[in-house]
């Protein structure tokens, strides 16, 4: 089964796709802490002013966790981790409330589950629900009748049940705009934006432990003559063809990103410069002996370069740039490495 993502999951995703939008991304979970913070810390002010001095204590711990989580998700970007510890804070702060101030304090329960079902992912709110509603069910029976009970708990379900199907719509919207964001229409590899994410992912994941890697670029020999000889619709199935026969030959830990009308790169995890050489050279003999036009025959030229240590992604890709214009200067239909 396809895995579903919070809300929260798809509104990074958003964000973080536009450089000029990234600010966003920063600041939406401080917000929302601070809107958790400030919707609470009246509340605590009236306490202390009543002399109510443990509920106005509770109160203020909230009100610090909400502010502590903010600030932790601004300095660190983890937002995952913090959203699971703001739910949880969420869970465990209605609960307090209600059992050491009283069943009136129930109400919190219904912006704490919209809450959840947005920071974290559907089953994980789910039972987030489920532990609030046999949480205050105790300090509900004593005090009010079947029937309040029953009305406050139905109204509970049914909040609950709208924030689960707002979040699964979220989901369902989200692997949508994923798909469109980070995907070429006409070949299904992704697309530049989708190269960018992954260069970066993979850079932050050798500075951290060493893991090697490798990138192909490819490039089709002389395309534009192919489409002028053969027109477009020839063309977009030779790209079409060149997509699958990379697919067939790339392991399931390699991506495919199509980043211009005829180029291709093919980013190798875990793989060294003489893994990568020996698959664009299986590459480049594949498509060369596939006859995806008759005249002219199509080929490809490639260029390798190992990812060094201390460098970004830019200057990664423009290593194996400079490796593909050697290989067209030699000839094309050849493969050259980066130094």
């Amino acid at each position: 089964m396809k895995r579903l993502h919070s809300g929260m999951d798809a509104w990074r995703y958003i964000v973080r796709s536009d450089n000029r939008r990234r600010t966003i991304e920063s600041f939406l979970p401080l917000l929302l802490s601070a809107a958790g913070a400030l919707g609470i810390l009246p509340f605590a002010v009236i306490r202390f002013m009543h002399g109510e001095w443990l509920a106005a204590g509770i109160d203020l711990l909230i009100v610090a966790g909400f502010l502590a989580l903010g600030g932790y998700v601004y300095v660190t970007r983890q937002v995952r981790a913090a959203s699971i510890a703001i739910a949880v804070l969420c869970v465990t702060g209605v609960l307090a409330t209600v059992y050491l101030i009283g069943p009136q304090q129930i109400f919190w329960t219904f912006p704490a589950l919209v809450a959840v079902f947005y920071l974290v992912q559907p089953r994980e709110a789910i039972a987030c629900a489920v532990l609030l509603i046999i949480g205050v069910l105790p300090t509900m029976l004593p005090v009010t009748t079947s029937e309040q009970t029953t009305t406050v708990l139905m109204t509970i379900v049914v909040t609950a049940a709208f924030a689960f199907a707002f979040s699964l719509v979220t989901s369902r919207q989200r692997e949508q705009l994923l798909l469109l964001a980070t995907r070429d229409p006409l070949t299904s590899a992704g697309n530049r934006r989708g190269l960018d994410n992954k260069l970066l992912e993979v850079v932050n994941l050798h500075r951290r432990s060493g893991t090697p890697a490798s990138i192909v670029l490819l490039d089709i020999d002389h395309f534009k003559q192919v489409n002028d000889a053969h027109g477009h619709a020839a063309g977009d199935r030779i790209l079409k063809g060149i997509t699958d026969i990379i697919n067939l030959r790339i392991r399931v830990t390699d991506s495919l990103y199509r980043i211009g009308g005829e180029e291709f790169v093919v980013v190798l995890e875990g793989a060294d410069v003489n893994h990568a050489a020996h698959l664009a050279e299986q590459l480049r003999t594949l498509v060369d002996a596939n006859e995806l036009v008759s005249d002219p025959s199509v080929t490809i030229s490639l260029g390798v370069a190992e990812l060094k240590r201390g460098e970004s992604p830019n200057d990664w890709l423009h290593r194996a740039d400079k490796a593909l214009y050697r290989a067209k200067e030699a000839g094309r239909n050849s493969t050259s490495i980066s130094a």
